[in-house]
């Protein structure tokens, strides 16, 4: 019996929309520009569930904290101190 991934399916929507949306246009930069929309929400829930504790939250996405210290950066999420 297949699971449905409700997150893989959300996805696969938004990239079919994507597609579509594009007609004839051929894409570029895909892959970065999934990440991209992708990884800032993960990084604002998983330090909304970490209380705002790097340590924490970088435990729960299984990276260093001055990985993801970096990312936080980098999506502007916190300043540089």
């Amino acid at each position: 019996m297949k699971k449905n991934n409700i997150l893989e399916d959300s996805v696969r929507l938004s990239l079919e929309q994507y597609f579509s949306d594009l007609g004839d246009t051929d894409p570029s930069d895909m892959y970065e520009m999934v990440i991209r929309c992708v990884e800032r929400p993960i990084l604002e829930v998983a330090m909304e569930r970490a209380h705002q504790n790097q340590s924490k939250a970088a435990q729960m996405l299984g990276m260093t904290r001055n990985t993801l210290r970096k990312k936080l950066i980098f999506h502007k999420l916190i300043s540089l101190d």
